[in-house]
C-alpha cells in the first residue's frame, strides 16, 4: 500500500484534487473533514494533512508521498525526494516593508526585526546577505504586523502582490520562488519503486498535457511542406495518406493553446482545412 499525504485546506486543496482525478486516480470515500480517504487503485490511499506538517510525515514514513510547497519543505529540512514540480500553487516568497519607512536596501534591516511564517528560511536568507536581524515567528496575517509595532519588515508569500499593496507593503528582495512538489519517503522509493514510478508518471502526463491541444487537419499534398512549416509541433507532426480524388495527406499535430489563433489563420492561408482542435487529458512521453 502507498499512503500520499495531501494538503487537507488551501488553495491548492482542489486544483490537487483535480490533478489526481484528471490522472485516473478517482477518490472516493472522503469528504472534507475526513482526514483518510481511498483511490479507485487498492494499492493506494490518502492522508489529508496540513500542508506544513506533510514534508515530516513523508521523511518519518508516515505517508510514502506527499504534495506541499517547496517553501514548507525548505522550512522543515526534511530529508526527502523531490519527484516532480506539479506546477500548481506559483507564488513568491517575498521581503516587504512599510512603503513609508524609507527602506530600499537589506542593509538597512540590521538589527531589525523581521516577522514570518517562513523562520529557518528567513534565517539563512538575512545570514547569507551577512545581514542581522531579530527574526519573530508569527502564524498568520503576517502582514499587519509592520502596523501594529510587532515587526519592521515581513518574509510572506505572494502570488500577485495584492495583499501587500492593500497593506501598503512594498517588495524590496525576492527570497525564493515556490509551487507544489511531489516528495517521496527514500525508503519507500526504494522499496516500491515500481509502484511510485507508476504514480508519478500518471501526475506527470497531466501536467505535460496541460495547456496543449491536438489539431488534425486535411492537407493538399502540394501545400504540406508549407503546413509544416507553420506547425510549433512537439516532435514533428504526423502524416498519414488520405483516399481522395486528388493527393491528400491528414496532418496532426500537438500545439499549445497560446499559439492555436494565431497558427489556425496560418494554415488556413496555406491550404489546410476540416481542421479539428482536440482538448489533451494526458501526453506520456
Amino acid at each position: 500500500m502507498v499512503r500520499i499525504a495531501l494538503p487537507n485546506k488551501g488553495r491548492v486543496y482542489e486544483p490537487i484534487l483535480e490533478l489526481f482525478e484528471r490522472a485516473g486516480l478517482h477518490i472516493v470515500d472522503h469528504s472534507e473533514r475526513s482526514l483518510f480517504a481511498k483511490t479507485v487503485d487498492d494499492e493506494i490511499s490518502l492522508l489529508f494533512a496540513r500542508a506544513r506538517d506533510i514534508p515530516e510525515y513523508v521523511e518519518n514514513g508516515a505517508a510514502d508521498l506527499g504534495i506541499t510547497g517547496e517553501d514548507f519543505i525548505k522550512e522543515s529540512g526534511a530529508v526527502v525526494e523531490t519527484l516532480l514540480d506539479l506546477g500548481i500553487g506559483r507564488a513568491d516568497l517575498v521581503l516587504a516593508v512599510p512603503e513609508d519607512s524609507g527602506i530600499e536596501r537589506l542593509e538597512q534591516l540590521e538589527n531589525k526585526k523581521i516577522a514570518t511564517e517562513f523562520p529557518n528560511i528567513t534565517k539563512s536568507f538575512f545570514d547569507s546577505h551577512g545581514v542581522g536581524v531579530h527574526v519573530v515567528e508569527v502564524s498568520g496575517a503576517t502582514e499587519i504586523t509592520p502596523h501594529i509595532g510587532v515587526a519592521d519588515a515581513i518574509v510572506d508569500l505572494t502570488s500577485s502582490g495584492t495583499t501587500l499593496s492593500i497593506n501598503h507593503l512594498k517588495v524590496i528582495a525576492h527570497v525564493m520562488r515556490t509551487s507544489q512538489r511531489l516528495i517521496a519517503n527514500k525508503e519507500s522509493r526504494a522499496r516500491m519503486p515500481t509502484k511510485i514510478a507508476e504514480i508519478t508518471l500518471a501526475l506527470e502526463s497531466v501536467i505535460e498535457a496541460k495547456g496543449k491541444r491536438y489539431l488534425m487537419m486535411n492537407v493538399p499534398a502540394s501545400a504540406l511542406e508549407e503546413v509544416k512549416k507553420k506547425l510549433p509541433g512537439m516532435s514533428g507532426p504526423t502524416v498519414m495518406r488520405v483516399e481522395s480524388s486528388s493527393p491528400m495527406c491528414a496532418v496532426h499535430a500537438v500545439v499549445h493553446e497560446r499559439e492555436i489563433y494565431k497558427v489556425i489563420n496560418e494554415l488556413k492561408s496555406v491550404g489546410a482545412r476540416d481542421i479539428l482542435i482536440v482538448p489533451i487529458e494526458r501526453i506520456v512521453r
